[in-house]
């Protein structure tokens, strides 16, 4: 496989192409009429998972490109502290910053300066390719939730 194939993958995968939904039509279709709902025996709001999906997919980017960034405190800081929106437009806020910062790591992955294998040098061994596929995987996970709720919800 040739390097732009690679990177072409990787781009699709992050978009959540292929066997996955979209994230950016999932995330922008996603009724935020719901978002500080709560479905029985699930411990999350919709809220809760769009945030800590925005701020993991944050740390994330912000790691894999730049040596100065330091991490929220973990776990905590990867969460809203709240369950509900700050205001009505806090959802739609969250989601074109999320949006906005997945294009972001779309673009490093997609740059051919970027060394997708070579690890990262402020980092203990963790390359961008490594930092991409965690990604996906992460936001994969976590929209798979945000989709259950809102069909248990009845919202979708």
């Amino acid at each position: 496989m040739n390097d732009g194939t690679l990177r072409d993958h990787l781009a699709e995968l992050l978009k959540g192409e292929g066997a996955h939904h979209n994230l950016g039509t999932a995330l922008s279709q996603y009724p935020s009429s719901i978002a500080g709902s709560t479905v029985p025996g699930v411990t999350h709001t919709p809220w809760r998972l769009l945030e800590h999906m925005r701020i993991a997919q944050w740390d994330i980017l912000e790691f894999s490109r730049n040596p100065d960034y330091v991490s929220p405190s973990f776990p905590d800081g990867y969460w809203p502290e709240t369950d509900a929106p700050p205001d009505e437009s806090a959802w739609g806020r969250s989601v074109e910053s999320f949006l906005a910062d997945l294009e972001a790591m779309q673009s490093l992955v997609m740059n051919p300066a970027t060394d997708l294998l070579a690890p990262i040098p402020w980092g203990d061994g963790q390359t961008v390719l490594r930092e991409a596929l965690v990604l996906a995987d992460h936001n994969s996970y976590h929209l798979g939730q945000l989709i259950l709720i809102g069909k248990g919800l009845g919202a979708l």
